[in-house]
């Protein structure tokens, strides 16, 4: 190789190195190679094709990351209007809201681009991506939190998707790692989740530790304290929406009523943003009557 191939396989080696190890065809020419030493590196063992128009440069071993972006890369057109982004369970994997899957990586496209079907790339060609909704992590265009999330809720499982326990799992991920999902976002909390919420609430503010789970003329409830008659629902909105469990949560409420108990129903945004108050509004609830709580 003369000093021109050696000057452009330094270009080529720069340029892997920012791209966690892959290079493309364009980027290869454009360093400097011709079509014809593309080929000799490939026999040499310097490049290594790993999809159509992206190879691994100096040996063919990549990490994850090098397999996201080569996947990107390979969806990539030549246009400024054909760009190609890390998205749906793939993009969560590298945002580190969900365990990297198996399977094909997840490429979103806007514009026209190229073939539709690339071995071991899943395409998405979504209408409502726009640019605002990407950016580049570890070098790696993707989608951005929120985008990954919407696309992890709207799609089904086997086409890049989230089930309901991974969308809950990679919101609550999200909030730990401090990603913003947009204004009015905030995990889907479980039912155990909202027990825990509760309890503790109980537990800060003094208030008598209620029983749990309790089933009341073939209603179960959520906390009762039995002697003061009251009982305490806790509503994620998961499981309370739609006019027809508004009907049946009223439904309950009148019956537990009817039979002397006292019902307090909360949303778990205020058992998580209004404690303070919630706490107030049990303790009135149990005073009355007069029973003094400690």
């Amino acid at each position: 190789m003369g000093g021109k191939g050696a000057a452009a396989d330094l270009t080529v080696a720069r340029i892997a190195a920012t791209q966690h190890g892959v290079a493309s065809t364009s980027q290869l020419l454009t360093a400097g190679l011709s079509e014809r030493e593309i080929e000799v590196r490939q026999r040499l063992g310097r490049l290594h094709r790993i999809h159509q128009g992206v190879y691994a440069v100096g040996h063919p071993g990549l990490s994850q990351e090098g397999l996201w972006m080569a996947a990107v890369l390979s969806c990539r057109g030549r246009g400024p209007l054909a760009e190609a982004y890390l998205s749906h369970r793939s993009a969560a994997g590298l945002w580190r809201l969900l365990s990297p899957a198996r399977g094909p990586v997840d490429v979103a496209i806007i514009g026209e681009n190229g073939r539709e079907r690339r071995d071991g790339v899943r395409v998405h060609r979504p209408r409502t991506l726009e640019l605002d909704m990407t950016t580049t992590q570890g070098g790696i265009p993707v989608t951005n939190p929120a985008r990954t999330i919407s696309d992890l809720r709207r799609a089904k499982p086997s086409r890049g998707g989230a089930t309901s326990e991974q969308l809950r799992r990679a919101m609550r991920q999200a909030a730990v790692l401090g990603l913003s999902l947009g204004p009015g976002t905030r995990p889907e909390r479980t039912r155990s989740d909202l027990e825990l919420l509760f309890l503790g609430i109980c537990r800060r503010h003094g208030l008598p530790t209620p029983e749990v789970n309790v089933e009341i003329n073939k209603l179960r409830v959520d906390f009762l304290w039995r002697e003061r008659r009251v009982i305490v629902e806790t509503d994620g909105y998961p499981y309370h929406r739609g006019r027809v469990a508004f009907e049946d949560d009223r439904g309950r409420d009148l019956a537990l009523r009817g039979l002397g108990f006292d019902v307090l129903r909360l949303s778990d945004a205020q058992l998580e943003g209004e404690q303070a108050i919630v706490a107030a509004a049990v303790r009135r609830l149990l005073e009355r009557g007069g029973f003094p709580t400690p």
